[in-house]
């Protein structure tokens, strides 16, 4: 069984990561959302709230785990056995770091490979950061997002959350 990687804080998950992972699972047989608890950043949503927006968002797709680590990606990966690590690109601004990372990574574990999937034309704009402080301002988000995702960034504005 093949099985894959898609790492990232997913603070919000948006329609343009759930692309991403639609069109990995027509690849790979399982896919694991690895939901990085990254020191360097301040999540708007607990990893609690993120995964379950992320679950829901994909009608609790039967072959897509979510989990949280920490640490290093090339050790998470071999301690999951997998051996791919799944990448959105978006914009040649993400191509840079992608590509440092997965060099990085490959030094680090080998036996694992990163496979770049561009992002669906529709969404090559939005980002998790960007949708926040659009819906955290009173901007409309819909159409960026899944319905539950909207659905929580609205309550985070009315619970008074500023960007």
């Amino acid at each position: 069984m093949s099985l894959a990687v898609y790492p990232g804080t997913f603070d919000p998950i948006t329609n343009g990561h759930v692309d991403i992972l639609r069109r990995s699972l027509k690849i790979f047989d399982r896919v694991v959302v690895a939901l990085a608890d990254n020191v360097r950043k301040t999540p708007l949503f607990s990893l609690v709230e993120r995964r379950s927006m992320i679950t829901e968002a994909l009608d609790r797709e039967p072959r897509v785990e979510v989990d949280a680590f920490q640490g290093l990606l090339a050790d998470y990966c071999r301690r999951r056995g997998a051996t791919v690590v799944i990448r959105g690109l978006r914009a040649l601004a993400d191509f840079e770091y992608e590509f440092q990372s997965a060099h990085m990574n490959r030094r680090l574990a080998p036996d694992v490979e990163t496979m770049f999937l561009m992002t669906a034309e529709e969404n090559f704009y939005v980002s998790s950061s960007l949708v926040k402080e659009v819906a955290l301002m009173g901007g409309d988000v819909s159409r960026m997002v899944p319905p539950g995702v909207a659905a929580a960034l609205a309550q985070k504005r009315q619970q008074g959350v500023v960007p």
